[in-house]
């Protein structure tokens, strides 16, 4: 029999009605491309939505996706796997990728923990955009608790694929700092990232182990990233007394002939 797990943020983090949510998740996906922010979700959306509209030309070949975002509610040493058969949302079921989820499980840095997923929204908020830009792909989602970025990076390896496979890290940055030292704080993170310098601090950026773990891996294969937008709460949908900071970026393999 198989078991699913099924939304804990639907009406809370994004609209529950399917019919909202496509066209909430469409609208901010077609105004990233003209650079236009807007309501989604509510306050970090347009900027998630920046990164997915870069993946619509080459979507049809993705077919698996590698998603590790940060555990805030359940702590996990090392990465957890959720230990179901598939999630879902309300555009649909997402089936996991059990072949990748049995290699990955002979490592010693993961774990299977359903309590870690089953109100996770870090991982969960993406699916939306994913089921929105993608046709169809299986999943492996993994909670990332207190690891190494050595050990992220070594699960990235054994996941790591060709232009099949989507990698996707969920992290916001700085939390309920003033506007102005928010932005400061973030720049600063974002500096670091975009010249590949790790460890990224849990406290600059909550899933800074997963992004730290990228960076390990992204050096490695010689990826050079891109920062694609920038903002806070304050930008989007809160008031400048205490901002939550986002930002999208992109890891790319530059071609030779790239200028």
């Amino acid at each position: 029999m198989s078991t699913i797990r099924t939304p804990a943020v639907a009406g809370l983090f994004y609209p529950a009605d399917p019919r909202q949510l496509a066209d909430d998740v469409q609208q901010m996906l077609s105004m990233a491309r003209l650079i236009v922010p807007h309501a989604g979700y509510i306050y970090s959306g347009p900027i998630a939505a920046t990164a997915y509209a870069t993946l619509q030309p080459f979507a049809a070949r993705i077919c698996r996706v590698v998603l590790l975002g940060p555990t805030h509610r359940v702590a996990v040493r090392g990465l957890a796997l959720p230990g179901v058969d598939a999630f879902d949302t309300p555009l649909g079921r997402v089936m996991l990728d059990a072949e990748a989820a049995r290699r990955i499980a002979l490592l010693p840095q993961v774990t299977v923990s359903p309590q870690a997923h089953e109100l996770e929204h870090s991982l969960e908020v993406q699916l939306p955009f994913l089921q929105s830009v993608l046709a169809d792909f299986t999943l492996l989602p993994l909670a990332v608790g207190m690891a190494t970025p050595d050990e992220v990076a070594e699960v990235l390896e054994t996941l790591w694929g060709g232009d099949e496979t989507l990698i996707v890290i969920s992290s916001d940055l700085s939390h309920y700092l003033p506007y102005a030292i928010a932005q400061r704080v973030d720049n600063s993170t974002v500096q670091d990232i975009l010249r590949l310098r790790q460890p990224i601090e849990t406290d600059h950026a909550c899933g800074g182990i997963p992004v730290s773990g990228l960076i390990v891996a992204a050096r490695r294969h010689n990826l050079t990233p891109h920062l694609l937008d920038l903002r806070n709460s304050g930008d989007t949908a809160g008031s400048h007394d205490q901002v939550v900071g986002y930002a999208a970026l992109a890891f790319t393999e530059e071609m030779k002939h790239a200028g």
